[in-house]
């Protein structure tokens, strides 16, 4: 009985690992915004942040660079992580898991009139889905909250229902209605033409064996890619059941030079931002409103960007420029009666309070005398809080937008196995071209939104606290700098890892401050992740195929 998954030219599977690792940015304004926490954190803070609190706090100064790593290795359980009651964490589980057990029985994509047999095996194909889906909120979720929470911008809680909300939308309204062909990805449809349970106990062990490997890597706080992960599950699949044709190597190797590509950009891009703030926000003789001033003109750029790139404007070049450059202008605009809003009272104070300022903007510092590589002191008393405040408002715009497009490009990592497995299971296996439904998209959202509830907390920990010390300034030059590398890398077809960039990011501001202030033995952890992601990936996914080839063999 053929489904409603719509398929044409028999490659059911065909949309396995054709999803691009790159993640679009796209910029939504937040209108309620928090005040970032005016002390630099020496360790991610899983409590509250108040805003008013935060401005009447004298500010530390940020630029620090003696590599103070004094935080405790050890993660926090998720009730003290996310500042509730163990009693409230584990009803929220409890919650989670009751949904994911019934949740599927009212689900259209179950295959309601086909055998019980056959809904049997849905239900359990369901479930697969959501545990990819779950273990990509636990770790990629960090790429647009892990900087905000380590600088002290948004709080662990208030991120994690940030989030979820804009993961859930993002995944629900955005993510991928329909999977093309595999012929651009990583396996070659036709050499398991005939193999329909074999290609299906393949899709399953994919999103198994995806799934294990980033639980393990989300358990130790590992940023990996789950892109990379699902690609080496296909891979060590193709291989060994299919043949060294079937696999597209040049679509492997494009995967594997991301790894060296990435971080590289990112960690150069993130080190230019930084030093640019550096040198004409922190030199300028009124950094706050250096600041305030900078700040409108990177929302335009970044607006203007995102939109050109990533938004259904005009098919005319000219009007699709003009387009985006009137929503960069209203996205400054907007941003910029933001600022002046919340920080207008400081704003308006002249900097003749702050003794400290006065004699760092002396004629020995003069701008003639300043370079971009300069060692520049950063401000202090007034002018700090200002800073910090105009980038801590930026930095949690950039990751609202960017939680916003992961939700929608990232949930195809499982739901687009998940679909296909569906599709041949169901009896729909006749075309090349997988129309995915709203409550499967839904369901891979519920399953990123749960993963990010759970243990999303363990990588952003790693991304914001353990690489280098992050202050607003600091995270809002890794951000804007992966988002834009992402952003530039997609639009021009280069492969280009969003999970990489931003590790590499971070490390970039890292770097501008001196090598001793990144921490080498976090970094040699995560490249190492990274290097054993794809071999990891297909490892499991070879076991798990031959278990569910034996199991399936006797169940249909």
């Amino acid at each position: 009985m053929a489904s409603s998954y719509g398929l044409r030219n028999n490659t059911a599977a065909s949309l396995l690992l054709r999803n691009s690792h790159i993640h679009l940015p796209r910029f939504r304004l937040n209108t309620h915004l928090f005040i970032p926490n005016p002390h630099p954190p020496l360790s991610i803070s899983f409590s509250r942040l108040s805003p008013s609190a935060a401005l009447s706090s004298s500010y530390a100064e940020e630029e620090s660079s003696d590599g103070d790593h004094r935080e405790n290795d050890e993660l926090p359980g998720v009730a003290e992580a996310m500042n509730i009651s163990p009693a409230t964490a584990a009803a929220v589980g409890v919650c989670i898991a009751v949904a994911v057990l019934a949740l599927p029985l009212a689900m259209p994509s179950l295959g309601r009139g086909l055998p019980l047999k056959t809904r049997a095996v849905s239900y359990a194909t369901l479930l697969f889905g959501f545990y990819m889906a779950w273990n990509i909120g636990a770790n990629d979720v960090a790429n647009a909250m892990g900087t905000s929470v380590g600088s002290g911008a948004l709080s662990l809680r208030r991120a994690v229902i940030i989030a979820a909300v804009l993961e859930f939308s993002g995944a629900l309204l955005m993510g991928t209605h329909v999977t093309t062909t595999m012929q651009k990805g990583i396996l070659v449809a036709t050499v398991f033409q005939g193999k329909e349970t074999l290609l299906f106990a393949g899709l399953i062990s994919s999103l198994a064996a995806a799934g294990t490997w980033l639980q393990v890597a989300s358990y130790y706080g590992w940023p990996v890619s789950t892109t990379h992960c699902i690609v080496g599950s296909m891979v060590g699949f193709g291989l060994v059941y299919g043949g060294a044709g079937a696999v597209f190597w040049s679509s492997l190797a494009r995967v594997t030079l991301s790894w060296v590509v990435s971080p590289l950009v990112g960690a150069f891009a993130s080190f230019l931002v930084y030093k640019c703030i550096r040198r004409f926000v922190y030199s300028a003789r009124n950094p706050g409103q250096a600041a305030a001033a900078a700040a409108p003109l990177a929302v335009f750029l970044g607006v203007t960007g995102i939109s050109f790139a990533a938004f259904p404007l005009s098919q005319t070049v000219s009007v699709a420029i003009a387009q985006a450059l009137a929503c960069g202008a209203c996205g400054a605009v907007m941003f910029d009666r933001i600022i002046r809003t919340q920080l207008g009272h400081l704003l308006d104070k002249p900097p003749k309070d702050d003794a400290q300022v006065t004699e760092s903007r002396t004629e020995n510092e003069s701008s003639k005398n300043i370079g971009l590589l300069s060692d520049i002191a950063g401000p202090k008393g007034t002018q700090l809080k200002i800073v910090y405040g105009v980038f801590g408002y930026m930095q949690v715009l950039s990751a609202c937008f960017m939680s916003f497009a992961h939700g929608g490009n990232d949930v195809s990592n499982a739901i687009g196995p998940l679909a296909a497995a569906l599709s041949i299971l169901q009896g729909g296996a006749s075309g090349g071209e997988i129309v995915i439904p709203n409550d499967v998209l839904a369901w891979g959202g519920f399953g990123i939104v749960a993963g990010l509830m759970v243990w999303g907390y363990r990588v952003i920990a790693t991304i914001g606290k353990k690489i280098t010390e992050l202050t607003p300034t600091r995270g809002f030059a890794a951000e804007f700098a992966a988002a834009s590398v992402v952003l530039g890398a997609s639009k021009l077809g280069l492969p280009i890892s969003a999970t990489h960039t931003l590790v590499g990011a971070v490390m970039g501001v890292g770097f501008a401050r001196g090598l001793n202030s990144v921490r080498a033995e976090t970094v040699r952890e995560i490249v190492t992740s990274w290097a054993v992601t794809i071999p990891a990936g297909a490892t499991f996914a070879v076991l798990y195929t031959w278990i569910f080839t034996k199991f399936l063999s006797y169940l249909l």
